[in-house]
Order: C-alpha cells, then sequence, then structure tokens
C-alpha cells in the first residue's frame, strides 16, 4: 500500500457499489466470495443512509459497515439473519427502534492492517449514541470455529476466544471493541461454513441512552458543589449561627450551584452557654436545636432554590446519642443519615452511639450519599454505596491535628479511586477555647476525582486554602464517570472478584 494514501471514513454513496462489491468478494473468499446486489444497496441508501458507511483508501470502499434501526423486542434474543432484515426486504428498519442492527461489517483483506473496521465500529457507536438508541447488536460470526468444532462447543470456543486461548479474528475484534457476547444463535445465517452457521448475538450498550425526550428538567451532566469552610466562632445566640449560615448558602447559591456542603459540628459554638455542665451534658443540650436547625434549612434550600448537606449535629432519639446529618432538597423534601463509626472521643466524652442505615439518596443533581468524617476511612461503606449508584460522595468532617486531617483526606481520595464517583469533603478551621473537647480545628476542604485521563492528573478537582474561612466552588461532570466505568484504564468496580469475595450490609432497622 501507498504509505502516503489518502484514508477517509464517511457514509456509503450509490456510486460507491462497484468497489463495495468487489471488496466483498475479497472479504469472504473463504464462503464464496458473497456480495449485495445493488437493487438491495440502493434500498438500503433509501430508507437509512445515515446507517451505511464506508472507508474509502485513495478514495476507493475497502471497508464497510451497514445497519439499519430495529424495535427489538419484536424479535427478541433467538432471531435469523433473514428474519431481521425481512428477508433482504428491510421491511423491518423502524425509525422509531431501540436499537442499531449491524448487518453487515467487512474489511479487504490488503487492509486489514490500518485498524478500519476499529474506525467504522467508532462511527457506529457515535451514530447509536446521536440516535439515542439504547445498543447496537449484531450477530457476529465465528470463522475459526470450523477448526476447532469437533472437540468444543460453540460456547467453549467463544470462552477461549476471550481469554485468548484461542484466536478467531472477527470474535476477537469485536470484544476488543467493548462488544460483549449476550447469547449464542444458532442457524443464523445458512452458508457459513466456516461458522458452523452459528452466530454469536453481540451487544454493545449505550451509557447516555434516555428512554425519554426531557424538554425541562433534564438529567444534570454537570453539577457545581458549593463547599463550606467554616470558621469556629462565637455567636450570641441560635439566630445569629444561622445568620451566618444563611449568609453562605445565599453566597453559594448565587454562583447557581446544586449543592452546598457544611462541616461536621459546624453548630458547636451553641454549647459555649452549657459548657459548665461538662460535655456529656452540653452535647446534649446542642442536641435540642437539632430539629430547630433543620427546619431553617429545609426553609433555605427552597428558598435559596439549593439542595443543602447540613453538615451534621447531635441528635437524641430515644436516649441514644447519635451524629446526624440531613439532605435537604429544594423541592422541599428532606431525608437523615447518622454517623455509622463514632470516634474513641467521641464514645469516651459524649457516649455517642452509632447509626445503621445507609441508603443513597436520589436528587435532582445525580445520586449521592453521606458519610460522616470517621466513616471515610472505613472503606466498606463507600463500596456499599457504589453498589448503589452513588454518583457523589459528600463528607463534613471536624479534625483537631494535620494528622486527623490527613487521615480523612487520604481515605477520601482513596474512596473517589477506588469507587469511580467525587468525593467532597468540608471542615470547620479555627478553635473553639470555651467548649470542652472542640478547642482546635484544622482542615482543607476539597473535592476529589478518579484518577484517569479525563480526570485532574493529581486526581483534585478543587481545594480551599488551609484553615481559612471560606467557600470552594467546582464543577463535577457526571458523563465522565459513565465513560470511566465501562472504559477507563482500569475498572475496579466491574474488575472485582465476586467469586472470590462479597461485600453485604447485614442490619438496616
Amino acid at each position: 500500500m501507498n504509505h502516503n494514501a489518502k484514508i477517509e471514513l464517511r457514509n456509503l454513496r450509490l456510486e460507491d457499489y462497484i468497489d463495495l462489491k468487489y471488496a466483498s468478494i475479497e472479504a469472504y473468499s473463504g464462503i464464496g466470495g458473497s456480495f449485495w446486489d445493488e437493487v438491495t444497496i440502493k434500498l438500503l441508501l433509501e430508507i437509512f443512509p445515515e446507517g451505511q458507511l464506508c472507508v474509502t483508501v485513495d478514495n476507493k470502499v475497502v471497508a464497510s459497515a451497514l445497519s439499519i434501526i430495529v424495535d427489538y423486542k419484536k424479535f427478541g434474543d433467538n432471531h435469523t439473519y433473514e428474519q431481521i432484515i425481512g428477508n433482504y426486504s428491510f421491511t423491518t428498519h423502524d425509525p422509531e427502534g431501540d436499537v442499531l442492527y449491524g448487518i453487515e461489517m467487512f474489511v479487504h483483506p490488503q487492509f486489514r492492517g490500518l485498524r478500519l473496521g476499529r474506525r467504522l465500529y467508532d462511527a457506529r457507536k457515535e451514530l447509536c449514541e446521536n440516535l439515542n438508541l439504547r445498543s447496537i447488536m449484531a450477530g457476529g460470526r465465528i470463522p475459526n470455529y470450523e477448526q476447532h468444532s469437533h472437540e468444543l462447543t460453540p460456547r467453549q470456543y467463544i470462552e477461549k476466544v476471550r481469554m485468548k486461548e484461542i484466536f478467531d479474528p472477527t470474535l476477537a475484534f469485536q470484544l476488543s471493541n467493548d462488544f460483549h457476547v449476550r447469547k449464542v444463535l444458532r442457524n443464523y445465517l445458512p452458508g457459513d461454513t466456516q461458522s458452523k452457521e452459528y452466530a454469536t448475538l453481540l451487544e454493545w450498550n449505550n451509557i447516555y441512552y434516555q428512554k425519554e425526550e426531557f424538554l425541562i428538567n433534564t438529567p444534570k451532566i454537570t453539577v457545581r458543589l458549593g463547599l463550606v469552610q467554616w470558621q469556629m466562632r462565637l455567636f450570641d445566640g441560635f439566630d445569629a449561627l444561622m445568620k451566618q449560615a444563611e449568609y453562605f448558602i445565599d453566597a453559594v447559591s448565587g454562583y447557581q450551584a446544586d449543592f452546598i456542603l457544611f462541616p461536621e459540628f459546624f453548630n458547636a459554638p451553641l454549647m459555649a452557654d452549657f459548657d459548665y455542665l461538662g460535655e456529656a451534658k452540653a452535647i446534649r443540650e446542642l442536641a435540642k436545636f437539632t430539629e430547630s436547625i433543620r427546619q431553617k434549612f429545609v426553609e433555605f434550600a427552597m428558598s435559596y432554590n439549593i439542595n443543602i448537606i447540613t453538615g451534621s449535629m447531635p441528635h437524641l432519639e430515644d436516649e441514644r446519642l447519635l451524629n446526624i446529618a440531613y439532605l435537604c432538597r429544594r423541592d422541599g423534601t428532606w431525608e437523615s443519615y447518622h454517623k455509622i463509626h463514632p470516634t474513641p472521643s467521641e464514645v469516651k466524652s459524649w457516649g455517642m452511639s452509632g447509626g445503621n442505615k445507609l441508603k443513597a439518596f436520589d436528587t435532582d443533581s445525580g445520586r449521592i450519599g453521606i458519610l460522616i468524617c470517621y466513616d471515610v476511612e472505613f472503606p466498606e461503606l463507600s463500596r456499599l454505596y457504589a453498589k448503589q449508584g452513588v454518583q457523589i460522595l459528600f463528607v463534613p468532617f471536624l479534625t483537631d491535628t494535620q494528622n486527623g486531617y490527613n487521615r480523612v483526606r487520604r481515605c477520601a481520595q482513596a474512596r473517589a479511586i477506588e469507587n469511580e464517583c467525587y468525593v467532597a469533603i468540608a471542615g470547620c478551621v479555627g478553635n473553639l477555647p470555651q467548649v470542652n473537647n472542640m478547642d482546635i480545628q484544622y482542615a482543607q476542604s476539597a473535592i476529589f476525582t478518579p484518577s484517569d485521563f479525563a480526570f485532574p492528573t493529581d486526581a483534585i478537582g478543587a481545594e480551599a486554602t488551609p484553615n481559612t474561612e471560606m467557600i470552594l466552588i467546582a464543577d463535577v461532570n457526571l458523563e465522565l464517570l459513565k465513560e470511566l466505568h465501562e472504559y477507563g484504564t482500569v475498572q475496579n468496580l466491574k474488575d472485582r472478584r465476586s467469586d472470590l469475595y462479597s461485600l453485604i450490609f447485614r442490619k438496616q432497622d
């Protein structure tokens, strides 16, 4: 081949027919050199020109991919090639269907080292996404099966190809292009002696597919997060504390943020009036404000049109002292999360108990989870959240030393990477000399990302200035997570060895 040859991917045209025919004859020389007649190609180009693709080298067609759209439920998984194409009438083509069905794909043997097939597959995927179709499906030949049919069933053969113990040029190529084998089809293509008339039913799922077209309230792609790095200071009562909280909510909502995250125990300054009672009684007095704070945050969420993760507060429930965080949605609804792992200090000084529920929260800006401070240091919880499809994990925290902060930070970074999600952490800074067990705080709030090409090289989306009161605003892209789950350099969630180990949440009541 000429090294200066011009390669072009484009839609097939009727004037390409002669080149198409001869390339097909060469590609299928092993089974008699089959080709499509001109009348059939003309019909395909009339009913679905966008679906007929070709690659030219120096303006000569050397590879092609043909397809139609079908309403797949009319056929199901047990069908033949002729049924799919309506015995070459293509009456099965349905522009309102949900599946792009590949009916042809070949490359001239002389040009198979140029990865032209990959270009065609990528173009098909792009077409599938642009047409908002659920998936690409095709019946795939297994041309080397005739060499092994005496000792292997088709399923055994497919598995050995997948594990690279046997090479099959067609199947290996399809698997490398993110197709999976849905089942084995019998008598799919009569006359395909190389495949012994078996075929693989292949599928590629479009992760961007939406069942319905939304004109308003479309699912968010880019989500804006606002983190409050809260300065501990004494306040002149409940109203003053909430006025400061409202100030931050007003500022963050002014940037059209979707979420605002407050730190753990941001309301601790209210304990100053009860410090004389001792630590355990003072924290219980603080718990009496929790219901009022939650009510105010629900009002703020609606009036400022922002979803609020309230940080955490002490909460008395049947005489048990718990550490509670609230999700206050901008539609007026709210839900709660109880810290599962109180720290040794919380247990010793306050008699804090741990919660026993772990539930993902659906919002208008993605599925989220909440872990309070110490909880993020237990990787099982984040993995359980990942199994529930959490995209953003919010971690309100309070740490007194850099050692404690670094435990939270490093673990939060690990959770983002191993669970392929975003993790936002927000903490308190400064000191409260008049509140026992809450004297000093250290924090650097941040947003952590997975670690792959689509994300920052250090896997840090944004971070605040350490030990300074401020807000941190940053965007996260939820579509990047979908791509990461399917096509990441590594795939932590997909590659778990569930045949060796498992993780379950034993008790939720």
